[in-house]
Formats: C-alpha cells, structure tokens, sequence
C-alpha cells in the first residue's frame, strides 16, 4: 500500500496545480450528462461533444427520449463507437427513468447502475459530477494511473476504485476522479508517457523503478 505521506504529496501537487477540475463532457443537466457518459463509452468526450447538441435538441427531455425508439436515435450518434448498442440504451434508460424513477434521474449510484447501459463507472461519473455524491469512477485513464503511481495494484476496477477511497478523503473523491482521468489524457498517456514534465515522478512508484537513484 502507498506510503501515506507519499499520497499527501500526490493530492498537495493536485490541489496547486489542478485545484478545481471538472469534466470535458459537455452538459447542462443531470439527464444531458448521463445521455454524454453512456455515449463516451470507448470514445472521446471530443466526438460526444460534436454529437450531444443535435441529439438533445431533438430529444431535449427524459420523456422525449422514451418516446423514441433505438431506430430513431441511431442516426444523431451513428459517429459514436458502438451506435446501435448505444442507441437501444438511450432509449432503454430514458423509459426505465420514466417507468422506475418518474423521469427523474436517480441521484443514488446503486439506483443509476439498474438503468439499461449504465454500469458502475457510469452511474459513478454522473453521480459524482451530477449530484456531488463521493464516489469515485474508475475509467481506462484511472486505472492506468492509480497503477502506474502506486496508488493501487488491484486488478479490477471495484479493487482500484476500493483502494482510492482508501487513500482520498471523501470531500477530494469527486476531484481525484477527474484529476487521475486529465492526468491521463494529458500527461501520463497509454503509450508515450511524459515523465520527465510530470510533477508527479518523485512520488510515482513506476518512475522510481525505472530510474533507480
């Protein structure tokens, strides 16, 4: 497990340094932000941000959407990955929310996760970014950098997203999800990590591996 006073340096860099992060997700509202996670599945927030404005203006409510059918949608997100699944979720999540919830969108994780395409990081995402719940989602980018920091050596997802509650407090979880996911994107990439810029190398268990003092 990270030493503590280790994970102390890795939340002070984060507090200077990226003090208020938020999503890159375009949204205006629970409903507009659950429609952009289930759609960023295996894609850019930058493609679901070209798609969501056509979409939600034609499908502007809960109760609009329920009313569609996958076929409906299917041509507003045919740029996405996976369209077609992702069109019979839309349209599956905005009738089980009028159905289950009263076309309100559920603000409790567990209550997220029984709508059709919203698993545990999803229902995470929008519960943290939504609702202010503290939670935090682990996504590719997550998961790759708890790693890579020590932060975590779980296998899983629920085991990195277990031991990040373990060492964030609950007021920074919904920070430390967009913190680990900006890091990723722009710093500690999948393949051509930019360790000798990152703040964060002299407390990051990969760097000191392979660069021994």
């Amino acid at each position: 497990m990270k030493k503590k006073q280790e994970v102390q340096h890795i939340i002070s860099w984060f507090l200077t340094h990226m003090e208020d992060p938020g999503s890159e997700l375009q949204y205006k509202d629970p409903y507009s932000l659950l429609v952009a996670v289930i759609l960023s599945a295996q894609c850019t927030d930058q493609r679901v941000n070209m798609t969501t404005p056509a979409l939600l203006e034609r499908y502007p409510t809960v109760k609009d959407m329920a009313a569609a059918r996958a076929e409906d949608i299917f041509p507003y997100i045919r740029s996405i990955t996976y369209p077609n699944n992702k069109a019979q979720h839309l349209a599956g999540m905005a009738r089980s929310i009028m159905e289950r919830f009263d076309g309100k969108i559920p603000s409790d994780p567990g209550e997220l996760k029984k709508l059709p395409g919203v698993g545990r990081k999803t229902a995470n995402v929008v519960a943290s970014v939504a609702f202010d719940k503290e939670v935090i989602a682990v996504d590719t980018h997550v998961y790759r950098i708890s790693r890579r920091l020590g932060l975590s050596d779980g296998t899983t997802s629920l085991a990195v997203e277990n031991d990040l509650n373990h060492h964030f407090p609950l007021e920074l979880r919904a920070r430390a999800h967009h913190w680990l996911i900006l890091h990723g994107r722009y710093v500690c990439t999948a393949k051509k990590p930019k360790c000798s810029s990152c703040g964060l190398s002299p407390w990051c268990d990969t760097y000191k591996k392979q660069n021994p003092q």
